[in-house]
């Protein structure tokens, strides 16, 4: 079973590695020539001006390769042995709406010719309507169930009714946390390599072949993108592809019913949000600001960090919260 749980895990790795370059090779000239490019903020970091007009959404390049590689794979599973696929299949969908999310709000900034796409309402919406179809189905399929447990215990809490708004919270909080890590060039690809490697870790330990497979999609997917997105990025992934990644990373750790986990593994993704909710908190009580400039990713270029370097510290710092989390599980 782990031998033949490795070659398809190999298998779609390679297979997205390779369909993601391929697809960014042919895009990201297509997007050049459509002026699909990036909008900076005013007030973001000024040294961020000289990347307006990077070719953007370029998301939909893994996007695209990860659907079509994983129905193939899905298909032979289901054909050759009856695997049930039902939970790959619901993680990629909530991948796949929240980046749909992404696309539109890309496709408003577009139109404004500025970097403010769906207004905040709108996307939250959105997205809380997309955790609550997911979570919905994944009950109603049995999949998960009311119960959460503790990581690093053998304690089950029981929530009842307040574990679908627990669980509707999780995944847009996390969807929206990816979302605000993607403010330099290869970090939020860099850190959801390090996650999606660990899901796979842990599918292998589990012997579960839709979170193998999810993994090895994601894993090969970014690693295909890095190659055009790693400073000096020659396309950004856009909320097209954040917000998929998000709903990826997410859909997971629900996949083997740990939601937990994923503040732990993911504990980088929570520390960009948490540093804006704090700065925002800070100015509004104190009139004073903790950090020089957020997501915290900002803070650390002010004080002279650059961008490989502080892509490297968050990757390794996710590399070893994925450990302590395995731990959990």
């Amino acid at each position: 079973m782990f031998q033949r749980l490795f070659i398809e895990f190999a298998i779609v790795l390679v297979s997205s590695f390779i369909l993601t370059a391929i697809l960014s090779h042919f895009i990201i000239p297509i997007l050049r020539k459509k002026h699909i490019g990036q909008s900076i903020r005013a007030e973001g970091p000024s040294w961020h001006q000289g990347k307006a007009g990077t070719p953007t959404m370029g998301g939909i390049c893994f996007i695209i390769a990860m659907i079509v590689v994983g129905a193939v794979m899905a298909i032979v599973c289901v054909k050759r042995d009856g695997e049930d696929m039902l939970p790959f299949a619901m993680a990629m969908l909530l991948a796949l709406l929240n980046g749909i999310i992404g696309l539109f709000d890309d496709y408003c900034k577009l139109l404004k010719k500025q970097n403010e796409g769906l207004k905040a309402h709108q996307k939250f919406f959105l997205q809380c309507l997309t955790a609550a179809a997911y979570v919905y189905v994944m009950k109603l399929l049995d999949y998960v169930d009311t119960s959460v447990h503790i990581p690093f215990t053998n304690i089950e809490v029981e929530l009842g009714i307040i574990y679908y708004v627990f669980a509707m919270l999780t995944i847009v909080g996390m969807v929206n946390s990816v979302n605000l890590t993607d403010g330099l060039d290869g970090l939020a690809s860099s850190i959801t390599f390090v996650v999606a490697a660990f899901f796979s870790i842990v599918a292998f330990t589990l012997l579960n072949t839709s979170l193998a497979i999810f993994g090895g999609l994601i894993v090969g997917a970014m690693v295909g993108f890095l190659l055009f997105n790693r400073h000096p990025a020659k396309v950004f992934m856009g909320d097209t592809g954040s917000l998929f990644l998000g709903g990826a990373v997410t859909g997971a750790a629900f996949m083997i019913n740990e939601p937990l986990i994923i503040f732990i593994a993911g504990g980088v993704y929570l520390f960009e949000v948490i540093s804006v909710m704090l700065q925002v908190w800070s100015f509004k009580t104190r009139s004073k600001r903790i950090f020089l400039m957020t997501p915290v990713h900002h803070h650390l270029e002010r004080r002279g960090w650059s961008e490989n370097k502080i892509v490297i510290v968050f990757s390794l710092i996710t590399a070893a919260l994925c450990v302590v989390a395995y731990f959990g599980i």
